[in-house]
């Protein structure tokens, strides 16, 4: 099964291309579902079937459905007060009902990644699964969520510091303190390994992001920023979709000008990306009629995973080199720290905290340099750690 996620900045017709996109590859032959993320029915309206919190039949092959937040949130909160009852009861605390429960901050990304994680291990026989992301820089927070959320985790609740159960009042005495209850450690267990599953779709090979975006400026700007932000998660776009893209003109109509700045922008990126103009239809597409009008392609059969290769330089420089993929990037926005066996990468506004290659934890940096849209950064092996050959 595949997975699509559809990203762009606000007001780009991402949800008219995600309905769109699950429309050509059911009607190509793929069992497809296609999930909405926005609190109200954005998804039903350019369907022009009413999308709720359950499955609906969209077109024949192709299901539809929107992410309920609120209740995430609620059955949430409620297992947490179920399991933290006896602390609860101690206290003298009285417990929320559902009905009280409204939208905590957080829940809907969490509750995306939920029914992320759910479609893509679900029993039902998808061949295709279509997520319409929220705007660009709230999915790239999402997307960075799993993996930021695990390791804080491991920070602050290491499985290995676990005291046995027999051993916990003895520990508790001697240390002068109450150790971490047995339960907050079993509730940072479930959400790991629900975690570990989301991280394990997004670098799935058959998972891949189709970017959206109005040919002009502001549409270039915003997809330079989400493909930096994508290339330092290691996913890679399959498709770059240009919506409402204008009719040329005689070069005497008003449209002149807006249609050879759209020109001049997609000429830029299809020096990068594989290009698909959507054509301007002259109103919002409503209905499964336009969205066929748009030509929208399906699925796609690319990889979307990026390989941060290690090569190895030793015999002629001795060094080892990462090669980590960053298009678009400037040098200026770039920035490197080494924290024990952790590298921070920063890219323009984004951040990651990588572990080091085994291999690399035994070296010191040695430099770095922005090389074709590529990170390269080399790694000299400290002799103290480094194995020596007899």
């Amino acid at each position: 099964m595949r997975t699509l996620l559809i990203m762009g900045p606000g007001g780009s017709g991402r949800t008219t291309v995600a309905a769109g996109t699950a429309l050509a590859a059911a009607r190509a032959g793929a069992r497809t579902l296609v999930l909405g993320t926005d609190r109200t029915d954005t998804l039903g309206a350019v369907l022009g079937v009413p999308v709720g919190t359950g499955p609906v039949e969209a077109a024949p092959g192709l299901t539809a459905r929107r992410v309920d937040a609120d209740a995430a949130s609620r059955a949430d909160l409620a297992a947490l007060q179920d399991r933290a009852a006896s602390a609860l009861n101690l206290l003298g605390a009285s417990r929320l009902e559902p009905e009280e429960i409204g939208p905590l901050p957080g829940a809907e990304e969490l509750a995306v990644l939920r029914a992320l994680r759910d479609a893509a291990l679900s029993e039902e026989p998808y061949d295709l699964v279509v997520v319409d992301l929220p705007p660009a820089p709230r999915a790239l927070a999402l997307l960075a969520l799993p993996e930021e959320l695990r390791r804080y985790l491991r920070r602050l609740l290491p499985p290995e510091r676990q005291a046995a159960r027999a051993l916990r009042p003895v520990l508790g005495r001697l240390a002068g303190v109450p150790l971490p209850a047995e339960w907050l450690y079993q509730a940072a267990a479930r959400l790991d390994l629900q975690l570990a599953a989301v991280e394990a779709v997004l670098a799935d090979r058959d998972t891949a992001v189709r970017l959206v975006a109005e040919p002009g400026p502001a549409g270039a700007d915003a997809v330079r920023t989400t493909a930096l932000g994508l290339a330092l998660r290691g996913l890679r776009t399959d498709a770059l979709i240009a919506t409402r893209v204008l009719p040329e003109s005689d070069g005497g109509s008003w449209l002149a000008g807006p249609v050879a700045q759209q020109r001049k922008t997609l000429d830029d990126w299809r020096a990068s990306y594989d290009v698909r103009p959507a054509a301007h239809l002259g109103r919002d597409p409503r209905g499964t009629d336009d969205l066929a009008a748009l030509a929208l392609p399906g699925a796609g059969t690319g990889s979307g995973a990026v390989e941060w290769p290690v090569t190895d330089a030793l015999a002629e420089d001795g060094v080892l080199i990462w090669h980590i993929p960053l298009p678009d990037a400037r040098r200026e926005e770039l920035d490197l720290i080494r924290r024990g066996d952790e590298l921070v990468v920063t890219a323009g506004p984004f951040r990651r905290i990588v572990p080091l290659p085994s291999a690399l934890r035994r070296c010191t940096v040695d430099g770095a340099a922005l090389r074709e849209g590529e990170l390269r950064i080399r790694f000299r092996p400290d002799p103290g750690l480094w194995p020596r050959i007899p």
